[in-house]
């Protein structure tokens, strides 16, 4: 090669490589947590020095080529996909309309708007991912919170949140899953995600309202009777470019579809998102011609500015980063470090005490809930995950759990899933919620999305751990019909209620 120069190397896995990846990760969260610069900066220059330490130095951390593979480009293009979509949808003033209806129902009462946006976010990243699902109710929220004189983040915060828990009662919903469904050593179906973890997910929506009102109280802890007054007044905001909205919203279905089918097509989720967006782009290029019939220096106003203002760029960069850097901890071995360590651990402490099967089972489970949770709020969840797999797989046939050791595959879930909400840099939607409120002029620092997001994470976690616990001890056909019972009454007996007393 021309002046000699490296083109690719193996990562050095030795523990000061480890190491010196371990303290830049560190470095980025101190820095995150300081909020002294832009964030997007911070991964960037993280980066920089990574790639001076690996070309410069002894210290092969990651090459470029290698790089190149780390970044996900499912997310990114996923990403730009929506954004693209949302920008579209904008046009066609659909969101100030949709939020008139919205709050006609909740009656301009924020307890009641928030409780609908939260219930809307979290059964639509069910069927959605939950980065999807995000930039879809990202507009809504914001309108409500505008139109309600109202502090954003009461609306933002709980909503990222519910994307979050939503997205891990089902397979499609959350990258993890999807990465936990797809491994053959699992032998877990779509309905397996469904059955065991629709059930605690949807106590832990209930637990995501109750506390959100209380965490915000000035803004969504109104009593239900308290309406704010002229809120619920509609806007008059009504539809236009009515034929767009149709071809958006037909193109928009097939999308979906792509994404619900993706277990029996195996198809990445960003690859019916490009191809809907392209379509859509194309159609709301033709109408904007149709209409405006502008000349070739006037055409910034259609198609353009989509592009250039609708796309959060910063967003994608820092994304695009943040994989180079966790592909630095994997190539490392640093990730693969932490996954031996928690083996280790399970092993010493099923030994030292003498644990039952069944003990030494719920001991695994916890471990790997609680250390996946901490580390998926650390860094993103997505390799952690697939890391973690073999090491799961491995586990299991060492102690020989029988049917009771799928226990383990719903603590990696529930841990990578969850304990992305207790930081800003936990989970893709988090990122995304939060760059979208800064392009509004919403500034949601490190600092005040840790504060809620570490209390729900934790709260969450918590839960996960009962659940686990009944789910070995208890049986899981008996906690989730038990539990599936009691949401039944807990959501039909206020209805009963409130008719019985309006009769009397």
């Amino acid at each position: 090669m021309p002046g000699g120069v490296m083109q690719g190397f193996d990562s050095t896995t030795d523990i000061a490589s480890q190491g010196i990846v371990a303290f830049i990760l560190i470095a980025m969260f101190a820095l995150l947590a300081l909020d002294r610069v832009h964030r997007v900066l911070i991964p960037i220059g993280a980066v920089a020095v990574i790639w001076l330490i690996s070309y410069f130095s002894p210290f092969k951390l990651i090459s470029f080529e290698t790089a190149k593979n780390a970044v996900d480009l499912n997310v990114i293009l996923l990403l730009f996909a929506m954004m693209a979509l949302v920008g579209v949808l904008k046009t066609t003033n659909v969101f100030p309309w949709a939020v008139d209806r919205l709050l006609e129902r909740s009656r301009g009462n924020p307890s009641r708007a928030a409780r609908l946006i939260l219930w809307f976010t979290g059964v639509l990243s069910a069927i959605l991912d939950n980065v999807t699902t995000v930039i879809f109710a990202y507009p809504m929220a914001s309108e409500m919170a505008r139109r309600l004189k109202i502090n954003g983040s009461a609306f933002f915060l709980p909503m990222v949140m519910a994307a979050n828990i939503g997205g891990t009662a089902t397979l499609i919903g959350d990258p993890p899953n999807v990465l936990i469904g797809a491994d053959p050593r699992t032998g877990l179906s779509f309905m397996d995600f469904i059955y065991n973890l629709a059930v605690p997910c949807t106590f832990m929506m209930i637990v995501l309202v109750w506390y959100s009102r209380r965490y915000y109280p000035t803004d969504i802890g109104a009593p239900a009777d308290i309406d704010h007054e002229g809120a619920a007044t509609p806007s008059g905001a009504r539809l236009e470019n009515v034929p767009l909205l149709r071809v958006t919203c037909w193109i928009t279905v097939l999308i979906f579809l792509g994404f619900m089918t993706h277990t029996f097509t195996h198809m990445p989720v960003a690859v019916p998102a490009v191809i809907g967006i392209a379509a859509i782009l194309f159609a709301q290029d033709y109408y904007y011609l149709k209409e405006h019939k502008p000349t070739h220096e006037e055409r910034q106003h259609g198609v353009l500015t989509i592009l250039e203002k609708d796309i959060e760029w910063p967003t994608l960069a820092f994304f695009l980063f943040l994989f180079i850097l966790v592909g630095a901890a994997v190539a490392t071995g640093l990730i693969a470090s932490l996954a031996d360590a928690l083996a280790w651990i399970i092993q010493g402490i099923s030994r030292h005490f003498g644990l039952s099967p069944t003990a030494t089972l719920l001991v695994a489970a916890l471990l790997i809930l609680w250390i996946s949770g901490f580390l998926s709020a650390v860094i993103d969840n997505i390799p952690y995950t697939a890391v973690t797999i073999p090491l799961v797989a491995s586990l299991l046939g060492q102690l020989n759990a029988g049917p009771d050791g799928q226990v383990l595959w719903w603590a990696l879930s529930l841990g990578a899933c969850l304990g992305g909400n207790g930081t800003l840099i936990g989970a893709s939607a988090n990122v995304t919620v939060t760059g979208l409120a800064e392009k509004d002029g919403k500034r949601i620092s490190f600092n005040e999305f840790t504060a809620f997001g570490s209390r729900i994470a934790t709260l969450t976690l918590v839960m996960s751990s009962i659940y686990l616990a009944l789910w070995l001890y208890v049986g899981s056909i008996l906690v989730n019909v038990a539990g599936a019972v009691v949401l039944l009454v807990l959501f039909t007996a206020p209805r009963f209620l409130k008719r019985s007393a309006s009769r009397e």
